[in-house]
């Protein structure tokens, strides 16, 4: 099969498989990984997402890329399957002596399920590594020097995520700092400044409900893990949508701070947060410095840097050892995942049911 719109050179065949999660909570990983699935098909390439319940869909996004289902499947030796770093243990290889990728959206996350290994993952043949952060790549290369890691950068959709009319308001996401987006909120609430300002939580919206919102919202607060960001995709978003930004990079998201729209802030410092954000809102020349961003954004996050990285990181997955197996999908060993992760579903507050469920 040739791949059809990128510089590619031979003839890969074989199927690449995401492991997915079950959930119809909004979680942006979760409708990333459909996307690469959708972009490799629109690249020729024969992809799918592989869910345990025949017919399973999200409801949250559109949702209509080819499906497997089943606990369990066959894997051709030209076969890739991909599955996310929370769901990696280390004694549950999912596809043994196949061709498997890590799926690393967020690295700090990476050891959660997988302590104390010390041939990362722990499986007898070692997987590829995709990251989807330039911090990402750089933290991982230190923490499992002999398993490099790929960049795949994030796309995001400038089409849905555009600009509309401002109205004087500030936006963020409380889902993974319950506690801090309490505190900002209260902090804007009672300083003069916030007089005529609408303020905003948009967690639990859909996709396009997020987008809805962020095109007339004119800044956007980047609050983030606690932890650290793999990516921070709602940042990148906000500046599609031509919000002002400010907030916490925290590591992967230290690069959408590049923007000419975006003003970092020091992790913790939430008075200077709020200092900032109603700052922004009645900045000068704000009109200018919003187009910048978004283009500084699609310029560097679109669905043809996506694509051509996807490309290349298939191919180098496909170039490893490989044999035909049978693959058993991470749902398996869900109660198991969920005890490592445990610590982190704890603090972060986010045991809705089915919110991090395969």
């Amino acid at each position: 099969m040739w791949f059809h719109g990128v510089d590619a050179e031979g003839d890969l065949t074989g199927r690449v498989i995401y492991a997915g999660f079950e959930t119809q909570h909004p979680i942006g990983g979760i409708r990333l990984l459909t996307e690469h699935v959708s972009l490799l098909v629109a690249a020729g390439v024969d992809a799918y997402r592989w869910s345990p319940t025949p017919g399973f869909r999200y409801s949250w996004f559109a949702d209509d890329v080819p499906t497997l289902s089943g606990v369990e499947l066959d894997l051709g030796a030209d076969d890739v399957l991909v599955v996310p770093e929370v769901a990696v243990l280390p004694d549950r290889d999912p596809a043994p002596r196949g061709r498997r990728v890590v799926f690393v959206q967020g690295h700090y996350l990476t050891f959660l399920t997988c302590p104390d290994v010390e041939r990362y993952p722990g499986w007898d043949t070692p997987p590829a590594l995709w990251a989807v952060s330039r911090d990402g790549v750089r933290v991982l290369a230190r923490a499992v020097p002999d398993l490099p890691a790929r960049l795949v950068p994030n796309p995001v959709d400038a089409g849905v995520f555009r600009p509309g009319v401002k109205v004087p308001s500030i936006a963020w996401m409380s889902r993974k700092r319950p506690s801090e987006s309490a505190l900002l909120k209260q902090i804007l609430r009672n300083d003069p400044r916030s007089a005529g300002v609408e303020l905003r939580d948009v967690r639990g919206l859909s996709h396009g409900e997020v987008a809805r919102v962020l095109s007339d919202t004119s800044v956007f607060v980047a609050l983030g893990a606690p932890e650290g960001e793999g990516f921070g995709l709602p940042v990148a978003e906000a500046l599609a949508s031509g919000c002002l930004v400010t907030g916490y990079g925290l590591g992967g998201g230290d690069e959408l701070f590049e923007a000419p729209s975006a003003w970092p802030v020091a992790n913790l410092r939430t008075v200077e947060l709020a200092d900032r954000a109603l700052e922004l809102v009645r900045l000068p020349d704000a009109d200018r410095l919003r187009a910048a961003g978004r283009q500084w954004l699609v310029d560097r996050y679109n669905a043809e840097v996506t694509t051509k990285a996807l490309l290349t990181a298939v191919e180098a997955a496909r170039a490893l050892p490989g044999e035909a197996t049978r693959a058993t999908h991470p749902a398996a060993w869900q109660d198991e995942i969920m005890r490592a992760m445990a610590p982190y579903t704890a603090t972060m507050r986010t045991a809705e049911p089915g919110s991090v469920a395969f």
